[in-house]
């Protein structure tokens, strides 16, 4: 079945886009094609998702929706999460952060990213697997080399991280409040082998600056990630396949 929409909102061709590039399992997206939904994710806004970047939330109410009927981007006091969408083949969410926030060091196993920085300005760092082992006790830990680390602030390109190349491990700690667009394909599922694994990682002194011994480690005790309503445009599936 076709979809039939008279005028489509910016989240509608996101997803319809995502669906026709990302859902067949035996093709790879082409490059032009990561390209087209690289570009694609560059024209967000926070507006988009339901998002008021600059809403300041203050009510009796402990929600982060604003007056406006909008999630309160100034209002968020812990890192909330904003579903969008998942099907088995891609997710689409947002993140948002009050500042000092940090989402620690973390994998992305077998998964291509296109994430997008909405508003404010983060500090990231990532790193790729040059060496990964398992040990006794079935932790992961080997030798990675950083890819990035540094500050990025709106407005500013998406990122693509593939699950070898990219920093497809990467942590975020937010300088001001900011919201983090990601579109994930495979998502996550502990059912297929895709978990979310979190890691230290040690620099070694003895080598170049940017290589470090990665060290699999327990979900930190003190994270936590709210969830708050999408209050964007409704999504109309197109097929039986998302």
């Amino acid at each position: 079945m076709n979809c039939k929409i008279l005028e489509k909102s910016k989240i509608q061709m996101l997803y319809e886009a995502c669906n026709v590039v990302l859902s067949d399992p035996k093709a790879l997206p082409t490059f032009r094609q990561i390209q087209w939904l690289k570009n694609l994710l560059g024209t967000f806004e926070a507006i988009d998702f339901g998002i008021d970047e600059f809403g300041s939330g203050r009510s009796p109410s402990s929600s982060p929706r604003s007056c406006k009927g909008l999630v309160s981007g100034q209002g968020i006091s812990q890192i909330t999460y904003i579903h969008v969408h998942e099907c088995d083949h891609f997710s689409i969410g947002v993140f948002c952060f009050p500042a000092g926030a940090t989402l620690p060091l973390h994998d992305h196993p077998g998964m291509t990213v296109f994430t997008k920085l909405l508003y404010g300005s983060v500090y990231v760092k990532s790193y790729d697997w040059i060496k990964v082992e398992t040990s006794s006790s079935f932790r992961t830990f080997g030798l990675a080399g950083k890819v990035f680390d540094g500050v990025i602030s709106s407005p500013c390109e998406t990122r693509v991280l593939f699950p070898r190349s990219g920093g497809n491990i990467h942590s975020f700690t937010a300088v001001t409040p900011c919201a983090i667009l990601d579109v994930l394909t495979p998502p996550y599922s502990d059912d297929h082998g895709r978990p979310s694994t979190y890691f230290f990682d040690f620099p070694i002194p003895s080598l170049p600056a940017g290589y470090a011994v990665l060290e699999e480690r327990d979900m930190p005790e003190d994270l936590f990630v709210a969830g708050a309503p999408y209050l964007g445009p409704p999504i109309q599936a197109c097929d039986d396949r998302c």
